[in-house]
């Protein structure tokens, strides 16, 4: 028998008290122990908040210390949920075996790959939300509209692209979109808005298309968060 030790992660509060992103990554968890042959998931799930560009992770460090004292594996959802950062996961693989959910089969050497991968994209996504936000800013500085507005194709480029184009594209169009439309939402947040049916609303006033040009709800709100969440 295969004994395993959970860690789950989100960046902040809120999605914390939202329990959508911790809910999905202990779904995770829970199918690979039961159709895993052999494996026991040892209790509890090592719970942390803490964003995944800060390697400080006091919870983590409690999860490797209880892999040391019992042989056990550490297992998470998805690489980043551990982290984003090449230099940390390298660590960790002399540190500790682990194993993660959507890549159960993967060596030492894919998991590197797969970490370089994710933090360029975590680099890309940071510039392309500071260069959001210092657009709106810009936008406030003359007085014009605060909204962000797509430009002609914006929704085709970033939620209709063609059957054609390959899943790659395809993810790295949709998180380009999240990103920029977190920073207007980012704002709205900081107005007041609270609640995902408010920033609905709110979107939809400023006539901000959604990723297929339709009218937002609480529901695509919550997915836009869910999409963000996963970059952080």
């Amino acid at each position: 028998m295969t004994q395993y030790v959970g860690y789950i992660r989100v960046s902040t509060g809120r999605q914390e008290k939202s329990g959508l992103g911790l809910d999905a990554q202990r779904a995770m968890i829970a199918a690979f122990i039961a159709n895993t042959a052999g494996a026991a998931l040892l209790c509890p799930v090592y719970t942390e908040t803490q964003s995944g560009g800060d390697n400080s992770r006091p919870v983590l460090a409690e999860a490797i210390a209880r892999c040391g004292k019992t042989g056990a594996t550490l297992l998470a959802a998805k690489l980043d949920r551990l982290s984003r950062d090449v230099e940390m996961i390298a660590g960790l693989i002399k540190r500790v075996p682990f194993t993660v959910c959507e890549h159960p089969g993967a060596t030492p050497l894919e998991l590197h790959i797969r970490a370089t991968i994710a933090e360029e994209e975590r680099r890309k996504i940071s510039e392309r939300t500071k260069a959001a936000m210092a657009q709106i800013k810009d936008r406030s500085n003359l007085g014009g509209d605060r909204g962000f507005r797509h430009k002609p194709g914006d929704a085709k480029r970033f939620g209709q692209i063609g059957a054609t184009a390959s899943a790659t594209v395809r993810t790295q169009d949709a998180n380009r979109f999240a990103s920029e439309i977190h920073a207007t939402i980012a704002e709205m947040q900081a107005s007041g808005c609270a609640s995902n049916t408010a920033l609905a609303k709110a979107l939809n006033a400023r006539g901000v298309a959604s990723a297929r040009r339709g009218a937002w709800t609480a529901c695509t709100v919550q997915r836009l968060l869910c999409r963000v969440e996963g970059l952080t």
